[in-house]
C-alpha cells in the first residue's frame, strides 16, 4: 500500500469506495449460524440466548479484526505472518484449515441442498443428489472465472435477504409473541443445553479461520485497487456488524414466531428449513414463499462457493510458503478446490445427509479450534509494534480466549462425562 493512499480522507466517498472484502466476509457469515442455529435459539429460548450471541460476536471481534489490521499496515496476509513468526504457526494453520475445509464446505452444501429440497413441491431427487449438484455447480463457476460476478451478485442477495428478514422480524414484533398460556419457559442454563449454545457459538459469526481467508481478501484488494488503513477498517466494521445485527434479528424472529406456539421445533434432518421457510410466510404472506425460498437459497449458494474458493485459497497459499515459493499455480488452486469438494461431498454421505447432525458437528468443531486460531491471530499481532494494539483491544483479546477457552474445557469436560 502506497503512503499516498494511505493519508486519503476519509470522507464517504471514500469509505464507500473501501466496501469489498468486509461486505464478502459477511456474505460468508450469514449462513448455518444465522438461518438455522440463531433463529432455531429464539425458537426454542425466546431472548435467553441474545446475550450468548451478542458476547460471542463482541468476544471473537478483535480475532476477526487482526485480519484487516494486519494486512492493511503490512501488505501481508495473516498466513503470511504465521509464516514469519514461526514455520509451527504455519503448520498449525496448514492442519487446522485442512480439516475444517471439509467440514465447512459439507455442512454448508447439505444447507443448501436442504433448501432446494423444501422449496421445491414435488421435487423427488434426494439432498444427497442435490448436494452433488450444489458442488458441481459451485466448482464449475469457479473453473470458469466466473467467481467476480457471482460475487456482484451474492451482495446483492445478502441485502435482500436481509431486508426480508428486517422486514419479517417487525411484523412479528408488531403481532407479540406467540406463547400459550399453558407454555413453560424451558431454561438453557444447564449442562444439556449445553451442547446446542456450543454449536451456536461455533459459526458465531463465522468460524474463525475465516479471518485468514479474509486477510487474502484484503490483500488482493490492496494490490489492484488499495484504500488507506482507515477506510479499510471501516469496510472491516461494516461487514462484521451487519452480520452480528443479522444474528439477532433471526433470533428475534424465531422468538416472536415459533417461541411457545405449540408447534414441536425440528432440530434434525433438514425439517427446520421448512419451519423457517414457514415463518416467512407466516408474517408477510404465502406470496413471499417462493421469493424467501429463492433468496435463502442464492444466499446459502453464495456461501458456499466463497467457502470452497476461500479454503482452496488458504491452503493453495499455505503450502506455496511450506514451499518457500513466490506464488502458488492455477493449477495447484484448481486442485485443491477439487480435494475439498470432493471430500466435502464424502463426509455427506458419511453422515447420509443427516443435516441436523452434520450442522452441529461442524458448528461444534469449528468452536473447539477456534482457541487455536484466535491465539495465532493474538500472537501474530501482540508483540510487534508497528501493529501495537490499544490496551481496550488488548483486553478484550484476553476476555476472548478466555471465554474461548473456558467454553472448550468445559464442552471438553461434559462430553467426557466428568461434569455429568
Amino acid at each position: 500500500m502506497t503512503r499516498q493512499h494511505a493519508h486519503l480522507p476519509p470522507d464517504r466517498k471514500n469509505r464507500l469506495h473501501a466496501l469489498g472484502p468486509g461486505i464478502l466476509m459477511a456474505s460468508a457469515a450469514v449462513g448455518g449460524s444465522h438461518l438455522i442455529a440463531s433463529t432455531q435459539a429464539g425458537a426454542l429460548y425466546g431472548w435467553q440466548l441474545a446475550l450468548i450471541i451478542v458476547l460471542t460476536n463482541l468476544l471473537k471481534y478483535p480475532f476477526f479484526r487482526f485480519s484487516a489490521h494486519y494486512t492493511l499496515d503490512s501488505g501481508k496476509s495473516l498466513i503470511e505472518g504465521y509464516a514469519e513468526k514461526s514455520r509451527a504457526y504455519l503448520w498449525v494453520f496448514l492442519v487446522m484449515c485442512f480439516l475444517s475445509s471439509t467440514i465447512s464446505t459439507g455442512a454448508v452444501a447439505l444447507l443448501t441442498a436442504a433448501i432446494v429440497k423444501m422449496s421445491v413441491p414435488g421435487l423427488t431427487l434426494s439432498v444427497g443428489t442435490l448436494s452433488v449438484a450444489v458442488v458441481g455447480a459451485c466448482v464449475l463457476i469457479l473453473l470458469m472465472g466466473q467467481y467476480k460476478a457471482l460475487d456482484t451478485l451474492s451482495k446483492f442477495i445478502v441485502v435482500s435477504l436481509s431486508i426480508t428478514t428486517v422486514a419479517a422480524a417487525a411484523i412479528a414484533a408488531a403481532k407479540g409473541m406467540q406463547m400459550k398460556p399453558d407454555f413453560i419457559e424451558p431454561s438453557p442454563w444447564n449442562m444439556a443445553a449445553l451442547g446446542f449454545i456450543i454449536a451456536l457459538m461455533g459459526w458465531m459469526p463465522a468460524p474463525i479461520e475465516i479471518s485468514a481467508i479474509n486477510s487474502l481478501w484484503v490483500t488482493a484488494k490492496q494490490k489492484t485497487d488499495p484504500v488507506s488503513y482507515r477506510d479499510g477498517m471501516f469496510d472491516f466494521n461494516v461487514g462484521f456488524i451487519t452480520s452480528a445485527v443479522l444474528a439477532v434479528v433471526f433470533l428475534a424472529l424465531g422468538a416472536f414466531v415459533q417461541y411457545g406456539n405449540g408447534e414441536a421445533v425440528q432440530m434434525k434432518g433438514g425439517q427446520y428449513v421448512g419451519q423457517l421457510i414457514n415463518m416467512y410466510t407466516a408474517t408477510i404472506g404465502t406470496w413471499a414463499r417462493p421469493l424467501v425460498g429463492f433468496i435463502a437459497f442464492a444466499c446459502m449458494f453464495g456461501t458456499t462457493i466463497t467457502v470452497i474458493d476461500g479454503y482452496a485459497r488458504a491452503l493453495a497459499e499455505s503450502v506455496r510458503l511450506v514451499r518457500g515459493r513466490e506464488r502458488f499455480r492455477t493449477l495447484e488452486l484448481f486442485g485443491w478446490i477439487a480435494w475439498i469438494s470432493t471430500t466435502g461431498l464424502a463426509l455427506i454421505l458419511w453422515f447420509d445427509s443427516a443435516l441436523g447432525e452434520l450442522l452441529n458437528f461442524a458448528m461444534i468443531s469449528a468452536f473447539l479450534a477456534a482457541p487455536v486460531f484466535a491465539w495465532l491471530n493474538y500472537w501474530l499481532v501482540r508483540h510487534d509494534d508497528k501493529h501495537k494494539l490499544t490496551p481496550a483491544m488488548n483486553a478484550l483479546s484476553l476476555a476472548g480466549l478466555a471465554y474461548l477457552i473456558g467454553f472448550a474445557v468445559l464442552f471438553v469436560l461434559n462430553y467426557a462425562g466428568i461434569l455429568a
